[in-house]
C-alpha cells in the first residue's frame, strides 16, 4: 500500500457499514487525552490547579498568547470561559491584567512572580506523565507516532483552509 503526503487526498480506512469507535482513531485520541489531562491535573492539585487554569497559565508563561482572546483561540475556548479561568487566577495573584500602553482598548495578561514560580512547575509534570503514558515504546515508535500526528494535523488544517476558501472537499 503505497502512502501520501498529500493532505487533500483522501484515506480509505472507514466505512459507515464498518465504524466502531474502538477503532476511531479520534476516539482512541480523544481517550488518551483525557487520561494525560487527569493525570497532569492530579499532579497539580498541591498547586491548586485544574485543567483550565494550568494551560492557560503555560501559554502565558511560553509567550504563545498575551490577551484573553488570543488564549481562547489558541485553545478553542469560550472567550466567557476563558475569562472565568483567569478571573480564577488573578484571584490566586498568578496572573494580572495590564492595559495596553499603545492602545487602551486591549488588555494583556502577565504571570505575576507567584504565577511564574506555578508556571515553571508544569513542563517537568507534562513531561512525566507523557513518558509514563508512552511506556515501552522505543524512541523510533515516539518519533513515528508524533509524525503521524502532526501529519494529521496538518491534514486537517489543510481540510479546515480548503472548507474556508469554500473549496469542494475531496471525494
Amino acid at each position: 500500500m503505497s502512502s501520501t503526503n498529500d493532505p487533500l487526498v483522501r484515506a480509505d480506512f472507514y466505512s459507515a457499514e464498518a465504524y466502531t469507535t474502538e477503532e476511531s482513531v479520534g476516539s482512541v485520541m480523544k481517550g488518551v487525552m483525557a487520561s494525560i489531562t487527569n493525570q497532569v491535573d492530579r499532579r497539580l492539585v498541591d498547586h491548586d490547579l485544574t485543567h483550565a487554569q494550568w494551560v492557560p497559565l503555560f501559554k502565558l508563561a511560553h509567550g504563545e498568547c498575551q490577551t484573553v482572546a488570543e488564549l481562547a483561540r489558541t485553545l478553542q475556548s469560550d472567550p466567557g470561559a476563558m475569562t472565568r479561568a483567569l478571573d480564577r487566577l488573578e484571584a490566586k495573584g498568578l496572573v494580572a491584567r495590564v492595559r495596553s500602553s499603545e492602545d487602551r482598548r486591549v488588555v494583556n495578561l502577565e504571570l505575576t512572580d507567584a504565577g511564574r514560580e506555578v508556571a515553571a512547575v508544569v513542563p517537568a509534570v507534562l513531561a512525566e506523565v507523557l513518558n509514563l503514558h508512552l511506556a515501552g515504546f522505543s524512541k523510533e515508535e515516539w518519533r513515528a507516532l508524533l509524525s503521524m500526528l502532526k501529519r494529521m494535523r496538518a491534514n486537517g488544517d489543510a481540510l479546515r483552509a480548503a472548507t474556508a476558501n469554500n473549496s469542494a472537499t475531496p471525494d
